[in-house]
């Protein structure tokens, strides 16, 4: 089996994981993500008990059961970056074992479940429709530091985005990867939206908002909107969802993302009293789950 030496695989004093700060006897298999550490107690609110709770810097963690599931909730804050840290740590947490180092022989799967906020980018998905990424392109290039990338990501679709809106080569290489196939239908049902989303890597320039500085390519979000691939249009942009599915794949974890779309960046509407829409959507995921 294989052997994590200290350097490659901190863990603290206290014998939590590094980042995280968590126990390996406080994972639950079922674990809703967010971005904001105050949206975690939003989440916990709809729990029945609460467990333990534990926050390190943007890392904020509430376990506890739910109609009798045992789950967690934990915050990842902004960006794929911290989505490497928090799907690398969750996943020592369930495969490594802290005493010896060393994988564990029987493999442990998680199911990772993102529940986010985003921009719409077709009049079908207007403010308040809660969109599946079903597909997640990655603007980040996280996934492409892998080993095995190529294996799991939809090459084709790929090749097709980049060729249509004549992708700059000075940009991360954009990767296609799908969402878990069985978590997408037991959460989505038939009451939300499969889409494609863009998962960015930034807010501003990234989606194409412009504020002093010019974007290099000020038409990429009209190609976006235009872009179709095997019936696929790009539903949405957020920025995490890419990494997620990717790495939660190449480790064996089921994963997905779905985001209640709060602005439509076509009609140029957005809606900041999102909160209620948010409410509804976390106690469906923690019903389906």
């Amino acid at each position: 089996m294989k052997h994590f030496p200290e350097s490659e695989f901190i863990i603290n004093q206290d014998g939590s994981v590094f980042h995280l700060h968590l126990l390996p006897e406080q994972l639950a298999d079922k674990i809703i993500l967010v971005g904001d550490p105050g949206r975690v107690n939003l989440v916990a609110s709809f729990f029945d008990s609460r467990d333990f709770e534990v926050s390190s810097r943007e890392f904020h963690t509430i376990g506890g059961t739910y109609k009798g599931k045992r789950l967690m909730c934990i915050s990842h804050g902004i960006g794929t970056d911290n989505i490497d840290i928090v799907v690398n740590e969750l996943d020592a947490l369930a495969n490594i074992d802290f005493k010896t180092r060393y994988e564990k022989p029987e493999f442990r799967q998680l199911t990772l479940v993102r529940i986010g906020t985003s921009g719409g980018l077709q009049p079908h998905v207007p403010i308040g429709t809660p969109v599946i990424a079903r597909k997640s392109i990655g603007f980040d290039g996280v996934l492409n530091f892998y080993a095995g990338r190529n294996e799991v990501c939809d090459l084709d679709f790929e090749r097709a985005f980049c060729d249509f809106v004549k992708w700059n080569p000075l940009w991360a290489a954009p990767y296609v990867i799908d969402s878990d196939a069985e978590l997408v239908e037991r959460i989505g049902c038939d009451d939300m939206v499969r889409g494609v989303t863009i998962s960015a890597n930034g807010f501003y320039g990234p989606q194409g908002r412009e504020l002093r500085i010019p974007l290099a390519d000020k038409d990429l979000n009209k190609k976006i909107e235009a872009f179709k691939y095997g019936g696929h249009v790009v539903t949405n942009y957020e920025m995490e969802s890419s990494a997620l599915a990717g790495l939660s794949k190449l480790m064996g974890h089921k994963a997905m993302t779905v985001c209640s779309i709060i602005a439509n960046r076509v009609a140029k509407h957005a809606n900041p009293n999102y909160k209620t829409a948010i409410g509804d959507l976390i106690v469906t995921v923690l019903d389906r789950i």
